[in-house]
């Protein structure tokens, strides 16, 4: 559903965007789909206009999240605009502090570069550890991102590949 940071609090669907037609696009259809509903589902549901790469600490307290999702970001193929990546060694601290222990970043994208990089950063980061590719495919929540998602089912439509990978919030070392 979102491209960028969507993130779960207690149930809660809260998804952070930057661009205005696609925050547009994502009230709506959550308005649709409660609409569908008679008003009993979605309400758990959010999309706020925000700029993740700045603002995220100043939404989440420290070890609130326990799941963060970066769905199809834009992959910024020219060299200089690699800072705007989503996943980066200065977010990914920031995602760790967002992030509960034991909480996972759900990573998809459909540009292979894009995965490559963001498992390389996601990896070399001290907070964060890959997960197995067995747990992987028993998540349901992976699941519903290659499928669920429009840009999933867009990329399904478009015959192309989904590339995924999840990342454990360890435990912060204890203090010596």
């Amino acid at each position: 559903m979102l491209k960028s940071c969507c993130c779960t609090i207690l149930n809660v669907g809260l998804g952070l965007e930057i661009r205005t037609s696609v925050t547009q696009f994502v009230q709506e259809r959550i308005w649709a789909l409660r609409e569908q509903n008679d008003g009993k589902l979605y309400q758990n549901a959010a999309c706020i206009r925000a700029n993740t790469m700045k603002f995220l600490p100043n939404f989440f307290k420290k070890a609130q999240l326990s799941k963060i999702f970066i769905c199809f970001p834009d992959p910024h193929f020219k060299a200089r605009k690699h800072k705007a990546r989503i996943v980066s060694t200065t977010l990914n601290s920031e995602y760790a502090y967002a992030l509960r222990p034991g909480g996972i970043v759900y990573t998809i994208t459909d540009v292979e570069a894009l995965h490559l990089w963001m498992v390389q950063h996601l990896d070399a980061h001290p907070s964060f550890e890959r997960v197995s590719e067995e747990e992987v495919e028993k998540d349901e929540c992976v699941q519903v991102m290659a499928n669920e998602t429009e840009e999933g089912k867009k990329v399904a439509r478009n015959k192309g590949q989904k590339f995924v990978a999840l990342f454990r919030r360890m435990e912060d070392p204890p203090w010596e």
